[in-house]
C-alpha cells in the first residue's frame, strides 16, 4: 500500500474542505492528513490591523514557529501540499513549513503536487514554492490552483467582506458569495481523481499536461499583467517597513496604497493593456502563460 502525505494550513477552513474533496479517491491508500498549526494562531476573521501587519513577513518570506508536526512515516510516495497565497506570497505558515527541517527531509526525492486556494493571484507565490521544493530535492509534478472566478474588483470586495466578518455570505445581499465557489470546491474531486489515476499507474510525469488539457488550470491575461508588476512593488514596501522602529503608520500607508492601486490604478492599467499592449505582445504572453501552466522553475 502506497503512502500519501496531505499537508496544509487553512485559516478559514476553505482549503481543508478543498483537500478533503480532492483526496476522496485516495482512500484506498494510506493517507496521512496533516494540518499544520502556527504557535501563534492567526485568528479569523481578520481585523484590518492584524491583516496588514503580516504583509512584510509574508512578502519577505519570514517564517514563524509551528506547533510540533507529527508525521506517520519517515517517507512517502506522494506529497500533496495545500496552501494559500498572502500578499502574492506563500502564507507565513506555508513558508514556515517549507523551511521546517523534518518536512524538507520528506520532500527530498519525493513527487509533490501543490493545491492552491486563492482569490485569483497565485503566480508569484507558486514561484517561491517551486524553488523551495526544488532546493529540498523534491520534484514538483503538478499544480492545481482553485480561484474565485468573479471579476477582479468584485472578488476583492467580497473577499474583504469575508475576511472582516468571517461570514461567507453575499455582501449587502447583492454581491456574489466570496471565495472559491461551492461547485468548484466539489469539482476538485475531478482533479484529485485525475491525479490518483496517474499516481496509481505510475504516470505522474504526465499529470500536469492532462490537467492543462482538461482546463484544470486557466490564467487570465489581466492577472498575469498585474502579478508581473505588483510583487516587485510589494517587496519595496516590505523592505522599507521592516526597517522602521514603529511601522504602524507605514502599514496604514500601505493599506491605502493597496486599496488605491486595486480600485483606481489597476483598472486603468488593465484597459491600456487590453487595448494597446496585449495585442502587440501576444506571443510573449503566450510564452509566459505556458511557463506558469507547467511546473518547471525558470533557469537562473
Amino acid at each position: 500500500m502506497k503512502k500519501i502525505l496531505v499537508i496544509h494550513y487553512s485559516q478559514s477552513g476553505q482549503l481543508t474542505e478543498i483537500l478533503h474533496n480532492f483526496t476522496r479517491s485516495f482512500q484506498t491508500d494510506d493517507v496521512d492528513f496533516v494540518e499544520i498549526k502556527p504557535s501563534r494562531a492567526y485568528t479569523f476573521p481578520w481585523t484590518s490591523a492584524s491583516f496588514y501587519k503580516e504583509m512584510p513577513s509574508s512578502v519577505l518570506e519570514i517564517e514563524t514557529a509551528l506547533e510540533p508536526i507529527q508525521f506517520k512515516y519517515d517517507s512517502y510516495d506522494l506529497i500533496v501540499l495545500g496552501y494559500q497565497p498572502w500578499f502574492l506570497s506563500p502564507s507565513i505558515p506555508t513558508t514556515s513549513l517549507l523551511k521546517h527541517e523534518s518536512f524538507l527531509k520528506l520532500i527530498n526525492h519525493t513527487p509533490v503536487v501543490t493545491v492552491i486556494g486563492a482569490r485569483n493571484m497565485w503566480l508569484n507565490a507558486q514561484e517561491s514554492v517551486k524553488k523551495r521544493i526544488q532546493d529540498a530535492g523534491g520534484k514538483l509534478i503538478g499544480n492545481v490552483p482553485l480561484i474565485d472566478k468573479n471579476p477582479n474588483l468584485i472578488s476583492a470586495i467580497t473577499i474583504l467582506h469575508w475576511m472582516s466578518t468571517g461570514k461567507k455570505t453575499k455582501k449587502w445581499g447583492v454581491f456574489p458569495f466570496p471565495g472559491i465557489s461551492d461547485q468548484d470546491i466539489k469539482n476538485s474531486t475531478i482533479w484529485g481523481d485525475l491525479l490518483y489515476r496517474h499516481f496509481s499507474t505510475e504516470q505522474l510525469s504526465t499529470f500536469q499536461d492532462k490537467l492543462i488539457e482538461q482546463k484544470g488550470i486557466v490564467i487570465s491575461d489581466s492577472i498575469l499583467f498585474i502579478e508581473e508588476r505588483a510583487k516587485k512593488i510589494f517587496k519595496i514596501w516590505a523592505k522599507g517597513i521592516v526597517k522602521k522602529s514603529n511601522p504602524t503608520n507605514w502599514l496604514i500607508a500601505f493599506r491605502f496604497y493597496l486599496l488605491f492601486a486595486l480600485f483606481c490604478v489597476a483598472p486603468i492599467l488593465l484597459i491600456i493593456n487590453t487595448l494597446i499592449i496585449a495585442p502587440l505582445t501576444r506571443n510573449v504572453i503566450k510564452r509566459k502563460k505556458s511557463y506558469f501552466y507547467h511546473t518547471e522553475l525558470k533557469k537562473s
